[in-house]
């Protein structure tokens, strides 16, 4: 029997990288995938292999769009009639120099990463509070503790996403929620592996890593909560600045 064994679970971002990996990991152990991302012919190509394991749904969602987002666990709802994991795994990354930010880019990078996370806990809460009981796993970034240069709107919507954890984690826990967010140092994904320049020289981790921690998270007791967990690179730049 699975860790996950009869989860219905929704995974935003997860037509590639982390999103997909996690997706895997969790129909290997019996999960019931509701698979949500913005490019279709992707989900659907994830879908036929993971329907050969385990059931899987796929929603064509952007994040930042409202609509889309009470579409994807209106469709859950429906077909399931419970949700018991989450994983707010849909991001972007935009910078620059803070002078020569547009505020599109702020509010582009804020919205995916932050707001659509807010929307998707506030649709999540309404079914799982009647539950008494579910789990929203967020994906946030060791930059929510640790800026890179020239990061303003990434740096700022993490930072964000761990007070939304925190304060979601407070409000769910009456309710049998749990709320948090897994941290990622640098993984290697498909953008990460065709960009050039100076970050693709440093040390590096499998999507892998970050997906058997999301596991990890998501097949803890329903009484227990991993509030806050850090997974990077053992050589990456980030401990006491060496």
């Amino acid at each position: 029997m699975g860790k996950l064994e009869g989860k219905v679970c929704i995974i935003t971002g997860a037509s590639s990288g982390i999103g997909k990996e996690i997706a895997q990991y969790f129909s290997a152990e019996g999960a019931k995938l509701i698979l949500a991302a913005r490019r279709l012919d992707k989900l659907e190509e994830l879908a036929n292999d993971l329907n050969k394991v385990n059931e899987t749904t796929i929603v064509k969602t952007d994040v930042s769009e409202e609509e889309d987002i009470i579409n994807l666990f209106e469709i859950t709802k429906q077909k399931y009639s419970q949700l018991d994991i989450v994983v707010n795994n849909a991001g972007i990354f935009d910078g620059g120099s803070i002078e020569s930010l547009s505020l599109e880019t702020w509010s582009k990078t804020m919205t995916v990463n932050l707001t659509g996370v807010f929307l998707c806990t506030r649709e999540a809460f309404k079914i799982m509070k009647p539950q008494k009981n579910g789990r929203i796993i967020n994906i946030g970034s060791i930059s929510g503790q640790m800026p890179r240069m020239n990061s303003a709107p990434y740096t700022s919507s993490k930072h964000g996403l761990i007070g939304l954890t925190k304060s979601s984690a407070l409000e769910g826990r009456a309710h049998g929620i749990s709320v948090g967010c897994l941290n990622p140092g640098n993984v290697l994904t498909e953008w990460r592996d065709e960009s050039k320049g100076s970050m693709h020289q440093e040390p590096m981790m499998d999507t892998t890593a970050i997906a058997s921690a999301a596991l990890t998270m998501a097949a803890m007791p329903p009484e227990v909560n991993m509030l806050d967990t850090t997974v990077l690179p053992i050589g990456q730049l980030y401990i006491g600045r060496g």
